[in-house]
């Protein structure tokens, strides 16, 4: 049985005017709009900017992203 939210979703975005796609688990794409949104820039922006920063694998660099993102908030909540 898959656990919830691991299903895998290809998604195409456009970064630096070109279109490209990135597989990622349900439940990261929601964390990473999430962050877009309180960040107030859009889903391709804020995948942009990542893609600036990677080194490797651009799904890879998301999923860190997103979860250096959760460990920032949770050091900033007191968690």
């Amino acid at each position: 049985m898959t656990p919830p939210g691991a299903n895998s979703r290809k998604r195409s975005v456009l970064i630096a005017g070109h279109h490209t796609s990135v597989s990622l688990e349900d439940d990261f794409w929601a964390a990473l709009k999430e962050i877009a949104e309180a960040r107030g820039v859009s889903l391709n922006r804020l995948i942009a900017e990542i893609d600036r920063e990677r080194g490797g694998n651009l799904s890879s660099a998301i999923r860190i992203f997103v979860l250096h993102n959760l460990k920032e908030a949770r050091r900033a909540g007191g968690k």
